[in-house]
This record gives C-alpha cells, sequence and structure tokens, in this order.
C-alpha cells in the first residue's frame, strides 16, 4: 500500500501534535527489504520510494494512486544509488551503479528494475515530454562548496538532475554531505514556493539523530529523524537540520522551476 500524504495549510502545522506531525510529514518506512515502497505528497504530486533487491532484481511498477501501466508514462524518476554496488535497466538499457551515482530515468520508459546488493531511493515527479536516460556519476556531479567553520555548517553539495545537468521537466536532484567537524544542513535557511521539497537522510549512524526543523520562518517546527527517512517540505516551509554525528541527505524537488537559485532566503534572526 501506498503511503499518501495530503497537502497542509501553514496556518495548521502550528496546531498539529508532535505525532500528528510526523504523520504528516515523516516518512519512517521506505526500505523494506525485498520489495519496493512508494510514498506520495499531494504537494507538487511528488512521488518518492525505496528499494532493498538484496541481490535480486526487483521491478519499479507505479502505485496504484497514479493510475498509470506503468511508473514512466506520464513521470520521469530519478533512481538514487545509497550504498553498495548493482544495476539500473530502463528498457532494456543497463546502467552500473556505485554509492551516490544516479540515473534519471526519462518519461515513456515502460520498464524500470533495479538489482544487486544496493540500497536505492527514489524521486519521481509528473513530467510532460521526454529528456535522455542517463546515468550521472558522483564524480561528474557539479560540485559546490558551501559554509564555514565558524557557523559549523561546512557542506558540499553535489547536483545531478537540475537546470544546467542531466535534463528533466520539473524534477530536481542532488546530494549534500556534512563535512566532519560540522552539524547543520541548509543554513541560512530559504523558502521556495514554486516547488515541493523532500529530504532523505541516509550515511547516519544507527544511534544518531538529526532535527529537521520545518514550518513557516516565524512559527517553526521539528522532527526528530533517523538513517534513512524522508522528510516532505512544503512549498511555504523552511527545511534545514542539525545532525549529532555526520550524515548526507538527498534532496528532490518538484514544481514549476528548475532553476537550483529560484529560493526565498530567511535570515537566520527573522526564525521563531
Amino acid at each position: 500500500m501506498t503511503d499518501v500524504r495530503y497537502a497542509t495549510h501553514p496556518t495548521e502545522m502550528a496546531h498539529l501534535a508532535p505525532d500528528q506531525l510526523r504523520e504528516r510529514f515523516l516518512l519512517e518506512d521506505l526500505f523494506v527489504p525485498g520489495q519496493v515502497s512508494w510514498a506520495l505528497s499531494h504537494h507538487d504530486r511528488i512521488l518518492v520510494g525505496g528499494a532493498l533487491p538484496e541481490g535480486e532484481e526487483l521491478e519499479l511498477t507505479p502505485p496504484a494512486e497514479v493510475a498509470a501501466e506503468a511508473l514512466c508514462d506520464r513521470r520521469e524518476v530519478g533512481v538514487v544509488c545509497l550504498a553498495g554496488s548493482g544495476r539500473v535497466t530502463a528498457d532494456g538499457e543497463s546502467f552500473a551503479v556505485e554509492a551516490e551515482d544516479i540515473v534519471y530515468v526519462s518519461q515513456g520508459t515502460r520498464r524500470v528494475t533495479v538489482a544487486g546488493d544496493a540500497a536505492f531511493y527514489c524521486a519521481s515527479a509528473p513530467s510532460h515530454e521526454p529528456h535522455p536516460t542517463t546515468v550521472i556519476r558522483k564524480a561528474d556531479a557539479e560540485t559546490v562548496p558551501l559554509g564555514e567553520p565558524e557557523h559549523a555548517n561546512v557542506r558540499t553539495l553535489r547536483k545531478y538532475v537540475h537546470d544546467r545537468g542531466a535534463r528533466s521537466s520539473e524534477l530536481a536532484l542532488g546530494i549534500t554531505t556534512i563535512e566532519p567537524g560540522s552539524v547543520w544542513n541548509t543554513m541560512p535557511c530559504h523558502t521556495h514556493d514554486r516547488r515541493t521539497e523532500v529530504y532523505l537522510y541516509f550515511d547516519l549512524p544507527e544511534t544518531e539523530r538529526v532535527l529537521h526543523v520545518c514550518g513557516q520562518p516565524d512559527a517553526t517546527r521539528s522532527l526528530v529523524v533517523s538513517n534513512r527517512q524522508s522528510v516532505i517540505s512544503p512549498p511555504w516551509s523552511v527545511h534545514f537540520g542539525a545532525g549529532t554525528s555526520s550524515y548526507k541527505f538527498v534532496w528532490s524537488t518538484a514544481g514549476e522551476n528548475l532553476a537550483y537559485n529560484d529560493m526565498d532566503p530567511v535570515a537566520t534572526e527573522e526564525l521563531r
């Protein structure tokens, strides 16, 4: 069964109890051995999923809620290899992947499978035109160093699917690594009213946590997040966090603008 999350009005968030906040925005169980799991947000119809083939082959079949014969009938999907090594196959074209490689799969693709001893994370958005299916290696992604040691936010951002990288209709996708000695991600923070974003935290030790901050800038809330859990961030919400140890996260957006710098900055002193 698909985990469906409905759209939330910004004023509603302030009234949610902690367990209700988690039910709306935190995806806790995407990775189940031997299967593909999906979660669909009604914010921009962004669809995310986890797949653990455990040495076998799994097909990325569409959840019933998208009412399609094939996942990419009306969608595009980015398949992220989080760990290990494996293979992504799209209509017979096969791509060997290692940790932090990403395969962008075009709208119109009839069959997509993942295989190997790897953990895969998928991010999908509606698409109205095909773009080339392609693999983007970690070493080839546009790499941007960010942050300063004095703010404990030194990080390395890698852009894979974006307006100046692998082409897409409305999906943008990348990975950020928090460097040793730093804890903060996406600080100073921002919102972007034209697209929904989902963070998938990974490479976080099982005993450690990330405190993810969300909500309107003047009425923030927080979620405690574990390894391989995702947070849905509506267009009106800030999205940033601090971890108790080193970690990484996959960021994916769906909406009407692919430009990475299409964001509305929020000064740290304005946060409440």
